[in-house]
């Protein structure tokens, strides 16, 4: 009975071991507090698909002031900490032309942000808009990108 009762003990330590969460030895609680972070490092975001819309602008000036407002926009959301990422696809079926991936919690607060955007207020882009749980270090990178680029947009 007592080899039954430790081999019983064994399995359930094993099976405890197993099923643990292992601590992070490298965590780093301020940082997490300042990026937002939940215990796994992750926090929300919204995931923005730009897609050809249905405006065509003919005016080529009038497109390229759309276009500057566009870049104006993205970099001030950039900026303010509110957008992570943000980049163009290339040609595709789709008609994806890039995404943003938004630092906000909610698809109701990145509509308001889409909205500051003239080439998506303009009909040039619609959008799709998607939750999204990633990295809260994913911001951390934008550090790193004004060093990497030799030229800015």
């Amino acid at each position: 009975m007592s080899k039954l009762f430790f081999i019983s003990m064994i399995a359930i330590l094993i099976n405890c071991s197993i099923n643990a969460q292992t601590l992070n030895l490298d965590y780093d609680s301020a940082l997490a507090t300042k990026l937002g972070a939940d215990d796994y490092g992750m926090k929300n975001y919204v995931f923005v698909i730009l897609k050809t819309g249905k405006t065509k602008i003919e005016d080529k000036e009038k497109e390229t002031q759309l276009f500057k407002g566009h870049m104006d926009n993205i970099n001030r959301l950039a900026k303010e900490g509110l957008l992570v990422v943000a980049g163009p696809f290339g040609k595709n079926e789709l008609t994806f032309r890039g995404l943003f991936i938004l630092n906000v919690k909610t698809v109701e607060e990145a509509k308001v942000l889409c909205e500051t955007d003239p080439a998506i207020k303009a009909g040039i882009f619609d959008v799709d808009m998607i939750p999204w749980y990633g990295s809260a270090a994913l911001s951390e990178y934008l550090k790193f990108s004004e060093k990497v680029g030799k030229y800015k947009f």
